[in-house]
C-alpha cells in the first residue's frame, strides 16, 4: 500500500535516506541477535546481572580498554567497593590507587564523582532511563544506553567505536566517524536498527561483533553474520572502512623529575586533581623539591611514555638519602611524603613511575 502524500516519515524511511542497503536494514537486528545467542560472549563477570552498579562499573572500565585488561581491575574494585555507597564514601586517593595502571584517569575521577551524585541526589539508586543516566558525570549517551539496556531492559541505541566500525562496514558509511555529520548519520542509523525485542542480546551482540569478529585489523568476515549483505565485504573495502583520520606526529613534552629514596622509602608528590595524572602520586618535579645536603646522586635515566595526544620524555635523576633526612617541598602547598617502596605496586601511581619504583625494590 502506498504511503499517503505528506505522511510523517517513519524510522525506516529515515534510514533509507542514510543507506541503500535495504537488505541490511531488514536483516541486521535479527541476524545479530541469533549470532549473539549462539556465538557471542556469555561468561564475562559483569553479565547475567541486572545490578546497575556492576554494569556501570564495567562499562566505564571498558571505555578504550580491552576486556582481558579490565577483568582483574573489575574484581578488585568490587572487593573493595561492593556497592555504590561504598565507592561514594571512599577517599578519591583509594579509588585512584585501585585504578592505577588502567589509564585514562579522568574515568576514575568521574566514577567517584558519579557515585557521590547517585548517593546524594538519587538515594543510592541509579536512574532507570538513558536520558537521566547521561546527565551523570562520566556517562555519555552510548554508555547510558548500555546501562539502561542491560540493567533495565530498555530500548536504547549504543554507538561506541566498535559499533561505528560495524555500521560503517555493513552499510558502507564513508567519511571519518568522529566528524559531526557522519556521527549524526551513524546515530540515526543506530536508532533505526534497534529491534522491538531482545534488546539485551542485540546490544551485547553489537559489542561482541566489533570486539571479536569485525575487528579493526584482520576482520574475520567468514564468521560474520552480516557477510551476505555487508557493503564493505561485497565491495572489497573491509580494510578501508571506516575511514581513519591521518594521525599527526605526536608532539614531545620534556620533563625533569627526581626519584628520591632511602633504604626503604621513596618521596612522592600528590598531583592536583586535574589533567592526565590528576590526583595521582608522582615523582616530584626537579624544581619543586629541596634535597638534603648529603643527598647522593646515583644516575640519570630517560623515560618515554606515549599518551593519546603527546609523548612524554622524562629525565629521571635518582638520589639516595639517609633515613634520618628528608627532602622538603619548595611550595608549602605541595603534598610531599615518604612511601614504603614495597607498596609501590599498590600506590596510585602512573604506569611509568610504578615500573621504575617496582624495579627499585
Amino acid at each position: 500500500m502506498r504511503k499517503p502524500i505528506n505522511a510523517p516519515a517513519t524510522p525506516a524511511d529515515c534510514a533509507v535516506e542514510l543507506t541503500t542497503n535495504i537488505a541490511g536494514l531488514k536483516k541486521f537486528a535479527g541476524a545479530l541477535v541469533r549470532w549473539q545467542k549462539k556465538h557471542g560472549r556469555h561468561d564475562l563477570p559483569w553479565q547475567k546481572t541486572r545490578d546497575p552498579y556492576r554494569i556501570w562499573l564495567s562499562e566505564i572500565m571498558l571505555q578504550q580498554t580491552q576486556v582481558q585488561t579490565v577483568i582483574p581491575y573489575y574484581h578488585r574494585f568490587l572487593e573493595r567497593f561492593p556497592t555504590v555507597s561504598a565507592l561514594a564514601t571512599a577517599p578519591l586517593s583509594d579509588v585512584l590507587a585501585l585504578w592505577a595502571g588502567l589509564g585514562y584517569y579522568a574515568r576514575a575521577r568521574n566514577l567517584h564523582a558519579c557515585a557521590q551524585v547517585i548517593v546524594n541526589k538519587h538515594q543510592a539508586h541509579f536512574p532507570d532511563n538513558s536520558v537521566q543516566l547521561a546527565e551523570l558525570p562520566g556517562i555519555g549517551r552510548s554508555t547510558a544506553a548500555a546501562i539502561s539496556a542491560f540493567a533495565f531492559g530498555q530500548r536504547a541505541a549504543i554507538l561506541d567505536g566498535n559499533v561505528k566500525r560495524v555500521l560503517c562496514r555493513v552499510f558502507g558509511i564513508t567519511g571519518i566517524p568522529t566528524a559531526t555529520a557522519v556521527d549524526r548519520q551513524l546515530w540515526q542509523l543506530a536508532e533505526t536498527l534497534l529491534p522491538s525485542k531482545d534488546v539485551e542480546a542485540y546490544t551485547q551482540g553489537l559489542m561482541d561483533l566489533g570486539a571479536t569478529c569485525c575487528t579493526r585489523t584482520k576482520a574475520q568476515c567468514d564468521r560474520c553474520p552480516m557477510v551476505d549483505f555487508c557493503e564493505a565485504y561485497q565491495t572489497d573495502r573491509v580494510s578501508e572502512l571506516p575511514h581513519r583520520k591521518t594521525r599527526p606526529t605526536l608532539p614531545v613534552r620534556s620533563s625533569q623529575v627526581w626519584l628520591i629514596r632511602d633504604d626503604s622509602h621513596v618521596w612522592l608528590e600528590r598531583r592536583q586533581a586535574c589533567g592526565i595524572w590528576g590526583g595521582l602520586l608522582s615523582l616530584p618535579d626537579a624544581d619543586s623539591v629541596e634535597l638534603p645536603r648529603n643527598a647522593q646522586k646515583l644516575d640519570t635515566r630517560q623515560v618515554r611514555h606515549k599518551f593519546t595526544h603527546f609523548e612524554l620524555q622524562a629525565e629521571v635523576t635518582r638520589y639516595r638519602i639517609r633515613a634520618t633526612e628528608s627532602p622538603t617541598a619548595r611550595n608549602p602547598h605541595r603534598e610531599l611524603d615518604a612511601y614504603p617502596l614495597t607498596e609501590a605496586e599498590d600506590l596510585a601511581l602512573p604506569t611509568p613511575w610504578r615500573k621504575l619504583l617496582v624495579a627499585e625494590t
